[in-house]
């Protein structure tokens, strides 16, 4: 079974979602527990929503797991990471607003050194630093997403997926939580968690970014303020400044047009 985990150090990346979830519960139960030489982590980037960071929390309680929660941090000029909590994680984007200020430029979808660094260099400096060396880090990718499997090695450790080895896709993960006394409460759009991840993460659609400023204009304000600050764009096709304007101008009916803002690749962060 692909969810019994190896003897050997193994990092299962948590990044509060469904799918990354339901990985988490099928290594608990094929390996009766947590393995010894396991770690669960989630990097928070401070642009998640309460809900996710809810959802976590509830799903480290009932299902009696450790998960272990890390943030981007810069002392003396140098990357390094704290451990928080969720009481004490960032809310407001200062872990990402950090390494803007740093490097003087946004992320975008061709330089997406945020995933890189808030997550995947997070973690692996956290790793290094209690000895490991060479680990597998377990990714929540199911079959149905086989396109964004990756085989190289990064920073200590080889990617591993258990979903997408035991061929499990969007199905069995909706008939697995509509099962669960619990679940995340996001809306689910075609079997996508619209509002995951980084709330207006520039991967996303315009039409999720669009909802998302229209239901919560106050999580637009923060990727403003980076634009401005900067004098760039996430998008170099979207300004998000303008883009703002329009929505705020726009009636609800607007909003229920279906096909009525255009839709892009969507995209998804994965440390």
């Amino acid at each position: 079974m692909s969810y019994i985990l190896p003897s050997k150090d193994v990092q299962i990346s948590f990044s509060g979602g469904r799918t990354s979830a339901y990985m988490l519960y099928k290594i608990l139960e094929a390996n009766n527990g947590l393995p010894d030489k396991a770690k669960v982590i989630f990097t928070n980037t401070g642009r998640e929503m309460e809900q996710t960071l809810d959802f976590i929390q509830e799903c480290s309680q009932r299902w009696n797991v450790n998960v272990i929660w890390l943030e981007y941090d810069l002392i003396d000029g140098k990357n390094t990471f704290k451990q928080v909590s969720h009481n004490s994680a960032s809310r407001n984007g200062e872990p990402f607003e950090k390494i803007i200020n740093k490097y003087k430029r946004l992320p975008n979808a061709l330089q997406r050194y945020c995933t890189g660094i808030l997550k995947i260099q997070t973690a692996s400096k956290y790793l290094k630093e209690l000895g490991w060396s060479n680990w597998l880090n377990c990714l929540g990718i199911r079959a149905d997403e086989k396109k964004r499997l990756k085989d190289k090695s990064d920073q200590g450790y080889a990617p591993y997926y258990p979903i997408a080895l035991s061929e499990e896709n969007l199905s069995d993960i909706d008939a697995f939580w509509s099962k669960q006394s619990f679940k995340l409460n996001l809306p689910i759009v075609n079997g996508k968690t619209m509002m995951g991840n980084c709330d207006l993460c520039f991967l996303k659609s315009e039409a999720q970014l669009a909802m998302m400023m229209k239901e919560y204009p106050e999580k637009a304000d923060w990727w403003l303020k980076m634009e401005q600050q900067t004098k760039k764009q996430f998008n170099r096709d979207r300004n998000l400044e303008k883009m703002f304007d329009y929505v705020s101008k726009q009636q609800d009916w607007v909003f229920d047009q279906q096909g009525y803002f255009c839709q892009e690749s969507d995209g998804e962060c994965t440390n």
